[in-house]
């Protein structure tokens, strides 16, 4: 009996262990033999130059870098959990952002040149976000699928059906 009580204490625990995301950094996602790619124009990750940013709206569209960059095979169908920022291609009536991309910095794909495929992900999620709450990263957890999308914004070579979104928190 204690046996067969151990046995399912570790089968739950496992379970539950398995559930967990791996947490990916950005940088995971291109594959190590892939040529480095020089970006025009640098991310913003200090949000005091987001007055900077956001005055490059009303510039014209700018060409993506990398359309179809070499992407990490061996991470399709994993559970991921990645941090980013929201480029809204969908919003509900609602006024939820329900298909987006999902980028490593702020102002991506808004009028600066968009970062390569393999630096963006198409997400799709139920829930959305708040249109209001998009100047703020987020962390996305799914399955990942390699596998490239097309929108009016920029190419992306990995999707994602969200399961939870939330913002992110450093820690230290």
């Amino acid at each position: 009996m204690l046996r067969r009580l151990l046995f399912a204490t570790l089968l739950l625990s496992g379970a539950t262990w398995a559930a967990e995301p791996r947490e990916l950094t950005w940088s995971e996602l291109i594959p190590p033999d892939a040529p480095p790619v020089a970006y025009s124009q640098a991310p913003v990750h200090d949000l005091s130059q987001l007055a900077d940013a956001l005055a490059a709206e009303s510039a014209p569209a700018a060409r993506q870098q990398s359309p179809a960059a070499p992407v990490v095979k061996t991470l399709d169908g994993q559970q991921v959990k990645l941090p980013g920022y929201i480029v809204p291609l969908d919003v509900s009536e609602e006024g939820r952002v329900i298909d987006f991309l999902l980028v490593p910095y702020f102002g991506a794909c808004i009028h600066v040149p968009p970062p390569p495929s393999n630096q963006i992900v198409h997400v799709t999620s139920e829930l959305g976000v708040q249109l209001d709450a998009l100047y703020q990263p987020f962390w996305i957890e799914g399955p990942l699928k390699v596998e490239a999308s097309s929108s009016e914004l920029a190419e992306s070579g990995y999707q994602m059906a969200a399961e939870k979104i939330y913002p992110y928190e450093m820690t230290e």
